[in-house]
């Protein structure tokens, strides 16, 4: 799946985490991926200094690890998620960022 680096595609990951019931929050921190992830009360917090290419890196790097119920994602956003998860496991050694044809 190949897409733009948009805020648009932002804006729908992030929906896509608010379904999930996940809180995305932009913090500043010494965070050695740009990234933190408290699985207890569901945040994911990302670099703020972070430009839109790289906050979709960090979400898309986080989605495999995290508990998504698919029952509480709405259609457009369960095919949508099925697509970017079978795409991020299907090859161990391929990171994300190689997997989207940058």
């Amino acid at each position: 799946m190949s897409f733009k680096y948009t805020p648009n595609t932002l804006k729908k990951l992030e929906g896509l985490y608010e379904e999930a019931r996940y809180i995305i929050r932009y913090e500043r921190g010494n965070f050695n991926s740009g990234y933190c992830i408290l699985e207890d009360k569901r945040v994911v917090v990302i670099n703020k200094f972070f430009s839109v290419e790289g906050r979709i890196n960090a979400l898309l790097e986080i989605l495999p690890t995290i508990r998504v119920v698919e029952d509480e994602l709405s259609g457009e956003m369960l095919k949508w998620y099925k697509q970017l998860v079978g795409e991020s496991v299907s090859g161990p050694e391929d990171s994300v960022q190689s997997q989207l044809e940058l």
